[in-house]
């Protein structure tokens, strides 16, 4: 199925042919161009790429959560030492992939 970007928003559409107007900010149908092949492929393998990131920042955020429960229980000093360290590292891998992401968006990586 052929991949159509507006080229008012770059909101990527994918169907036969492009929308009347963009579900974005509808702007003319006038305004899609269809992607040449090279283009649609890196538009999908971008979007699975970013739908990792995505996936991996929730996980991120869910070992955050728990390293922070795992603190304020303060079981014994080991626990703590371990549950700091996961929250020092989720923090840091969250702060590096959202970098990324917004690298893909500013280089059109997104689709």
């Amino acid at each position: 199925m052929p991949l159509w970007k507006c080229q008012v928003c770059g909101f990527v559409y994918e169907g036969p042919q492009p929308p009347d107007k963009c579900p974005k900010c509808g702007a003319p149908k006038e305004q899609f161009k269809q992607l040449s092949d090279q283009e649609a492929q890196l538009v999908l393998r971008s979007r699975k790429t970013n739908y990792l990131h995505m996936k991996a920042l929730t996980l991120l955020r869910e070992l955050l959560a728990v390293a922070e429960e795992i603190i304020q229980d303060n079981l014994d000093p080991p626990c703590v030492k371990i549950a700091n360290e996961e929250k020092e590292f989720a923090l840091t891998t969250i702060q590096k992939i959202m970098a990324e992401l917004e690298t893909h968006m500013k280089k059109g990586k997104w689709g």
